[in-house]
């Protein structure tokens, strides 16, 4: 059985640190590794290295691009040890916890908590932050790793507008759970997300807000890519989520949200990797020119 392509890939922003933090990943992870490195020059952070690697079989790419974005708790990932799934997931648990925890910083401690027999939040040494818990097997399965949005400051009670909206722009959509707060959880307002998660292009995703006092929100450091076989597809997302327009730029934009997203060619991928150095420079500086991808222009500069 094929997998299915995996059409929004999570993008992580880093100072220089891209190659040694995806190593240290999937150094972490099961069924992990780098797949793919590149570097590209003369952007406006000067060299670039990008890095493709899988994670518990899910893709992600990383960039050192540069000290303008610091990843932060806003956007984490939650990693679900599911023991009908794996042996030992407690252990397993704990294994990856202690590893992540080398320089990191622990956001909510590893712990019994009323929903779930572990828990633990922890921001690792490289500033991304992991939700790591063990599951309650029962119910619909979900993936090993799902990025968790959190809705803070004045974003805080539109996790629900959030999620609908997502559930309209993309296909193959679903709602899966939904918790409120109940009252007394000030300062959380009852009738918010406590908990919700949500599947988009067939990938989950989860949602909450929080009214504790945060310092950070939303930024560039975590984004969404979305891949694109045609031109039409780029102009339909870019059209219904692009909502800053001083944000857009080479494939970048901000949504209503403030999150941040990339509308990618899929072909990009094969470019960056399989393109010769010639090649590569052609298509960096087609689309450092860019707001919205022109998929034409890009195939036109790679085939030069």
């Amino acid at each position: 059985m094929s997998k299915t392509i995996q059409k929004i890939v999570p993008h992580l922003w880093y100072d220089k640190e891209a190659k040694e933090a995806a190593e240290f990943y999937a150094s972490i992870f099961p069924d992990s590794k780098i797949t793919n490195e590149t570097t590209i020059h003369d952007t406006p952070s000067g060299d670039s290295d990008i890095v493709t690697f899988e994670l518990w079989g899910q893709k992600f790419m990383a960039i050192s691009a540069g000290p303008y974005f610091k990843l932060n708790p806003s956007v984490s990932f939650i990693v679900n040890f599911d023991p009908s799934r794996e042996e030992n997931a407690g252990d397993k648990l704990d294994e990856v916890w202690n590893k992540l925890s080398e320089g990191g910083t622990a956001l909510m401690p590893l712990d019994k908590y009323p929903f779930s027999e572990k828990f633990g939040w922890i921001q690792d040494k490289f500033g991304l932050s992991w939700q790591l818990i063990l599951t309650n097997p029962e119910g619909e399965e979900r993936p090993a790793i799902v990025p968790s949005l959190l809705f803070v400051g004045d974003k805080c009670g539109r996790a629900e507008e959030a999620i609908n909206f997502y559930l309209s722009v993309f296909k193959n959509s679903k709602q899966g759970l939904l918790a409120r707060y109940p009252k007394g959880m000030a300062p959380d307002k009852e009738g918010t997300i406590m908990f919700s998660d949500f599947s988009i292009e067939n990938q989950w995703f989860s949602a909450m807000d929080s009214a504790h006092e945060h310092k950070f929100s939303f930024n560039e450091a975590l984004s969404f890519m979305v891949y694109c076989d045609k031109q039409e597809e780029i102009d339909y997302y870019w059209e219904r989520l692009s909502a800053v327009p001083e944000a857009e730029q080479c494939g970048w934009l901000k949504d209503k949200f403030g999150l941040s997203w990339q509308i990618v060619p899929t072909e990009m991928d094969e470019m960056m990797s399989k393109g010769t150095p010639e090649q590569l420079a052609r298509v960096s500086k087609a689309f450092l020119e860019m707001k919205k991808f022109d998929l034409v222009k890009l195939q036109e500069a790679y085939k030069g």
